[in-house]
């Protein structure tokens, strides 16, 4: 079947205010409204049920807010990236921010299949012990294996955490605040979850504020 794209445009976004209450699903769905309300011109899947033809990297959780979220879409006329910025700010729902928008290979592989790590900081609501915060990270960092479990479809299974850990640790800015950074795997079937670590931490991920800062694909390295 003939190709009916000619120009493929990769979307830098953020996420945070309202939007950080959005499910991926419907971060899906405002996109793609904003996206026909901004007319540029996408191009669309064939069939009964005809879908834009648009990728999102990754699935960020709910509540989650985010620095660098991507997303690439197949138009099926050339564009300038910066015209095409511009007219999607303008129709753009609260919360989302489109940051960079640069051309890629109508051919380059999905977003999901590059993916290989993604970067997050977490920030406590409430005051916690730097020193002995230090000392946790240290010993995961120096264990040579953390046995979790997961639970999918109700059925449990446990899984070794340490490997999908590519960089911990922590800081403390001059107000005393204390922040959690983490740079975990994120390739098929290997994704490390910042939940899990916080939860391997001590600290229940509801008591923290979670933002994604980065993510590096294949291409990047």
């Amino acid at each position: 079947m003939q190709a009916n794209y000619v120009q493929r445009l990769r979307l830098i976004f953020s996420k945070g205010g309202p939007a950080r209450y959005i499910s991926h699903l419907d971060l899906a769905r405002t996109l793609e409204r904003a996206l026909n309300r901004a007319k540029i011109p996408v191009a669309y899947t064939q069939g009964f049920n005809r879908r834009p033809r648009m990728q999102m990297a990754t699935a960020l959780p709910l509540g989650y807010t985010s620095q660098y979220e991507l997303a690439d879409i197949l138009l099926t006329e050339s564009m300038e990236p910066d015209q095409a910025k511009a007219q999607l700010m303008a129709k753009m729902a609260p919360g989302i921010e489109v940051l960079e928008v640069f051309e890629v290979p109508t051919n380059a592989p999905s977003l999901q299949s590059v993916t290989q790590s993604s970067a997050y900081v977490a920030t406590p609501l409430d005051p916690v012990d730097f020193a002995e915060l230090q000392a946790k990270v240290a010993a995961i960092l120096a264990a040579d294996k953390l046995e979790r479990e997961r639970e999918r479809r109700g059925k449990k299974k446990v899984y070794d955490l340490r490997p999908l850990i590519l960089d911990l640790s922590t800081a403390q800015d001059e107000d005393g605040q204390v922040h959690i950074h983490m740079n975990l795997c994120l390739e098929p079937s290997k994704t490390g979850r910042p939940d899990e670590v916080l939860d391997a931490l001590g600290f229940d991920p509801l008591d923290m504020r979670i933002c994604r800062t980065g993510m590096v694909l294949a291409e990047d390295s």
